[in-house]
């Protein structure tokens, strides 16, 4: 599935307040969402948010909304996007509705939208509500709305405890005697997240969950692990969790306070799940943004890597395509399969992990060994246009000697920046002084044939 106007990779996303995420706009789209995902049934929509402060007055935009459409809607309140998408799936609800921006700052937002079965909105749904709306045209074109008008929608927390209680039972696992850090990214698994460690036993060392409604993810969680790290080497833990702002990616440190991100999860699980013989198909799904070294890590237990392009999406449709079980990418968006609805979890992936450690009886440092990521050089160079790369034939030759010198270890990456005027060349590979020469030369390759075909 691919982004259009007004929906991304993954929903709506933006500063909060502005353009398709003011309330004028996320009621339109509220009325857009009830008309098309419900197909015509008229289940409640189950509504959350992850904590930020503009969440409930969007979520009552969008409750609005779907009220216009004929569709009632209900609140879980503060929750992680997987715990909303998991609760749609197992429950009487015909659509569902999260407030997140992720891994992004306080002041943005964004409208994640699910299916009855929890998944993300077909491309045909999309672009329905997409022409519902309009584009900039039908944007500018909204009514103003008074906000005041807008209902609060009352939570029901008791939503979040069968979700809680699911985590509990995914891995049938006790954590008795086991010192763990999680960072919660002051974020929708601040309070889901410790509960579930606690309950299984484990010593629990909670940082960043206290949810100000401002600060979700300041300094804290999956992009700013620090403080995760030197709390797992203070208090001796075993493995530290951060999780983003709305749950559903994490990244791990081992018991020394080393960071494992996804490359290196997909490697623990896939290589156990190999090697106990509980992989039916032995193959994962993983992006081209991933390392080479998760290649040669799962090549020596005979797991073959799939690559597709970047984000969940290209991941999901890579696994729901082949059957496959595991896939996810390195900023920590681990997907489990099908029986999770393909929906990324922060917590069941650590979950998992934490499974896989118990059943070996070996610490996460000596699991994520045999994964050793190859050097890569990233260099960006400046363009004054943006054509095709691939109209240009010296620098796909230019690319392909690259890629043969390197051979299965290694790789070429080009692409144009999306926000700056510059192309970029990513070589990855054993040697590292050889593919900085290599990138330089891609580089410069780029910069003639450009120049050469400049008016």
């Amino acid at each position: 599935m691919t982004g259009g106007e007004i929906f991304g990779t993954d929903g709506i996303r933006g500063l909060a307040g502005d353009g398709w995420l003011a309330a004028k706009a996320v009621h339109a789209v509220g009325v857009a969402a009830g008309g098309v995902m419900s197909h015509g049934a008229l289940a409640p929509a189950l509504l959350g948010h992850d904590g930020r402060r503009s969440g409930p007055l969007l979520e009552a935009a969008l409750a609005a909304g779907l009220a216009q459409a004929g569709i009632e809607a209900r609140s879980v309140g503060m929750i992680t996007t997987p715990g909303l998408a998991w609760l749609v799936r197992n429950g009487d609800f015909g659509l569902g509705c999260m407030l997140s921006a992720s891994h992004n700052p306080a002041e943005d937002n964004g409208i994640k939208l699910f299916s009855a079965q929890g998944g993300k909105p077909t491309d045909e749904d999309q672009a329905a509500m997409e022409q519902i709306l309009g584009g900039a045209q039908g944007l500018a074109q909204l009514p103003e709305v008074d906000v005041d008008t807008f209902s609060s929608l009352e939570s029901e927390p008791e939503l979040e405890r069968s979700y809680l209680d699911y985590l509990i039972r995914s891995e049938n696992l006790s954590l008795k005697g086991r010192s763990i850090v999680v960072d919660c990214a002051h974020g929708g698994g601040s309070h889901v997240a410790p509960d579930v460690l606690r309950a299984l036993g484990a010593e629990v060392h909670a940082l960043a969950c206290s949810p100000t409604g401002d600060n979700i993810n300041e300094s804290c969680g999956s992009t700013h692990p620090e403080a995760m790290q030197e709390a797992v080497r203070e208090h001796k833990a075993h493995l530290g969790i951060a999780l983003d702002g709305d749950g559903d990616r994490c990244i791990l440190a081992d018991e020394c306070g080393e960071l494992v991100h996804g490359d290196g999860i997909m490697t623990v699980i896939g290589r156990h799940a190999a090697k106990s013989g509980k992989a039916s198909n032995k193959r994962i799904v993983a992006t081209v943004m991933s390392n080479r070294g998760l290649n040669r890590a799962l090549r020596e237990v005979g797991v073959e890597v799939l690559e597709v392009g970047v984000g969940d999406r290209a991941v999901v449709e890579g696994m729901r395509q082949h059957n496959l079980a595991l896939g996810g990418e390195q900023s920590g968006h681990i997907i489990l399969g099908g029986e999770n609805g393909f929906i990324g979890d922060g917590m069941l992936t650590a979950l998992r992990v934490l499974s896989v450690m118990r059943a070996t009886g070996q610490v996460l440092s000596k699991l994520a060994a045999p994964y050793k990521p190859y050097p890569q050089v990233l260099l960006n160079t400046p363009v004054a246009s943006k054509p095709v790369l691939e109209a240009f034939p010296e620098v796909m030759t230019a690319v392909r000697e690259v890629e043969e010198a390197l051979g299965k270890d290694g790789r070429v990456l080009l692409r144009y920046s999306g926000t700056e005027n510059v192309a970029r060349v990513m070589v990855e590979g054993p040697d590292e002084p050889l593919i900085q020469a290599q990138a330089q030369a891609l580089a410069d390759c780029i910069q003639t044939a450009l120049r050469q075909s400049s008016p």
